[in-house]
């Protein structure tokens, strides 16, 4: 399997049990932006419809407007969005 495969059967693995928080450290790592964006709506309609919790790492900034907050850490400090 490509990289990009094993990564999507990966997150799949880890929302099959339907956590109540997903923990995502780059999801979207090894996909391209067609597969990112089908990923980041699959996590935020989860987020939405099953009230599940998501704490997501991503150093790609598009990703931001699929979520509702959003915290920023350069050097291991929060910089903006830690209220």
């Amino acid at each position: 399997m490509s990289g990009g495969e094993q990564q999507r059967v990966a997150i799949a693995r880890a929302l099959v049990n339907n956590p109540a928080i997903i923990l995502a450290d780059e999801p979207c790592a090894n996909l391209d932006t067609r597969n990112s964006t089908i990923i980041l709506e699959l996590i935020r309609k989860l987020n939405k419809d099953l009230n599940q919790t998501v704490v997501m790492v991503s150093h790609e900034e598009w990703h931001q407007k699929y979520f509702d907050r959003v915290i920023v850490m350069q050097d291991g400090k929060i910089v903006s969005g830690g209220d």
